[in-house]
């Protein structure tokens, strides 16, 4: 049960870490965020050591770390830091999600910089969402911080195969015992095709797959599309370029006057 409380209570002073400092804009200093008595990455340690799913801790450069930290706000009592601060990133699935951290060799993206000129232009801007992780297929999980709905510091992952952000109830914490211990293929059912385990071993952390037909084009299998490595950058502008777009056309159609 204290496990669970401090959960929600680091859970929250994640949120407090990136919207309280931000709406002033002022970056708070990086001993501050260096949490020496009650840090939360044993107990994030511990969920990946009972982990059901494969999971791999990239290794981390100390002094990336604190950058990283520093340029996120977050302090390392919450599992955001924690994992910022104690990993270069964290593959799950062989590498099927990607957690970022602060970068590694294997994942050389970080939270900071993965962010910066997506979601904010400048370290301590308010922001809509914050990425924390993507998957080989083309989705993306972010924390909502008000522009993906009012469950303020849930999670949702941008679909693939719809381009529409899905709320999936669960705060950071809750997103990363989701990644280690639940029946991933039941939550990717129909954004894997048979032979992908062959693929993403090996894979790139910056790159991912993109699929044609689309995979959000009506009556798409995946088993019968081409597929090709991109980089998970021009994937992720495309996508959201896409789902506005989408979102503009289902605000349209509610508009038009009816006939």
């Amino acid at each position: 049960m204290n496990s669970v409380l401090k959960t929600f209570s680091i859970l929250g002073l994640t949120l407090f870490s990136l919207t309280g400092f931000a709406q002033e804009n002022k970056l708070i200093g990086l001993e501050a965020l260096i949490n020496k008595t009650d840090p939360a990455w044993p107990l994030v340690k511990k969920w990946i050591d009972s982990a059901k799913n494969k999971v791999e801790v990239l290794p981390v450069d100390s002094a990336k770390a604190k950058e990283v930290l520093y340029n996120t706000q977050t302090t390392t009592y919450a599992t955001l830091g924690s994992v910022i601060y104690n990993t270069g990133g964290i593959l799950v699935d062989n590498g099927w999600i990607r957690i970022l951290g602060s970068g590694s060799e294997k994942l050389n993206r970080n939270v900071a910089e993965w962010n910066k000129g997506k979601t904010l232009d400048e370290y301590g801007d308010n922001m809509p969402y914050l990425l924390i992780a993507d998957d080989a297929v083309g989705g993306f999980f972010a924390i909502n911080y008000g522009g993906l709905g009012k469950d303020i510091k849930n999670v949702y992952y941008l679909e693939p195969n719809s381009l529409t952000w899905q709320p999936l109830g669960a705060g950071y914490g809750e997103f990363l015992v989701f990644c280690f211990d639940s029946d991933l293929s039941k939550f990717y059912k129909g954004l894997r095709w048979s032979t992908w385990s062959q693929f993403i071993g090996n894979l790139d952390g910056s790159k991912t797959y993109s699929f044609r037909p689309y995979l959000w084009q009506e009556g798409t299998d995946i088993e019968k599309c081409t597929r090709k490595l991109v980089n998970t950058e021009d994937m992720y502008k495309f996508n959201i370029m896409k789902s506005k777009e989408f979102k503009n056309e289902e605000e349209m159609k509610k508009q038009a006057p009816k006939q």
